[in-house]
């Protein structure tokens, strides 16, 4: 039986928006509302309703940190810039938050996610879960994710059965420095964030992108701002009309002048729209 849950206050928040945003993996939607999943290897349940979360207790800190209530999201529109692009993303996607990720998970999530969906990183999220990492007791399904050192002891053969691709040779690469302590990422959070990115993608198989993601959603650094397909399409469109095509370093300097010191809210923001927007023209 389910034991009851604990309220927080969560104003200025939409859950489902956020966990359907692109940003973490392995949260699963129960069938009564709300949503379980882990916040590092801690299990929990959360359910909106109006202004507040319905969360299991003992989780409620973790919960509203993991989550980032203390976000101050009305300075932070205040600061997007007023172009009808950014605007209607705002509208679309009112009260989605970044989320504070455990710094490995993120890291390794989006190593995993090149040129793929978000229905298919999750898939690989998974089974990456469940083939290497633990059950958690009283909660099955839920494995937590594996460790570096659960992950450098697999086998590239092993990754790939996982639907990995060609990035199970770059994960199972950075497991193992990682396990060996060649890298720390804890170290990073000392770094300065240009210092940050650049040890990032000195990693296998981490570039720019995947290294802002990882700054953005791991590190907390929110004007790191990824550029991936849909972005590059947005800003082209919106941005860049009747202009000579930018190179990736004009979109970087552009990003970072437009969008200041929140642009990983505006990054979501726009990415988000842009995927609910192509979504419903498909229906």
């Amino acid at each position: 039986m389910k034991k009851a849950l604990s309220p927080i206050p969560a104003p200025l928040f939409d859950l489902r928006k956020t966990l359907h945003s692109g940003q973490v993996f392995h949260w699963t939607e129960e069938e009564e509302g709300g949503f379980r999943g882990l916040i590092g290897e801690t299990p929990t349940r959360v359910r909106q309703e109006g202004g507040r979360l319905w969360v299991t207790p003992g989780t409620e800190a973790l919960v509203a940190r993991y989550f980032a209530l203390d976000h101050d999201l009305a300075a932070i529109y205040a600061s997007f810039p007023g172009d009808p692009a950014m605007q209607a993303a705002l509208g679309a996607c009112h009260g989605l938050r970044i989320i504070r990720q455990p710094l490995w998970e993120c890291l390794a999530t989006f190593i995993t996610s090149a040129m793929k969906q978000v229905a298919h990183i999750r898939q690989m999220s998974l089974a990456l879960r469940e083939r290497f990492g633990s059950p958690v007791p009283g909660w099955s399904p839920l494995y937590t994710y594996p460790t570096p050192r659960q992950l450098a002891r697999a086998t590239e053969a092993e990754l790939r059965a996982c639907g990995l691709g060609f990035r199970a040779a770059n994960l199972l690469a950075t497991a193992r420095q990682i396990a060996s302590g060649k890298v720390d990422l804890a170290a990073l959070c000392a770094l300065e964030d240009d210092a940050a990115l650049a040890a990032l993608c000195g990693l296998p198989g981490v570039g720019p992108k995947i290294a802002n993601c990882a700054l953005l959603f791991g590190y907390e650094r929110l004007a790191s701002f990824p550029i991936d397909v849909w972005i590059h399409r947005v800003l082209l469109r919106h941005y860049f009309q009747r202009k000579r095509r930018p190179t990736p370093a004009q979109l970087r300097d552009f990003a970072a002048r437009a969008f200041g010191p929140y642009g990983g809210y505006a990054q979501q923001y726009l990415f988000h729209h842009a995927r609910t927007e192509k979504k419903q023209e498909r229906k």
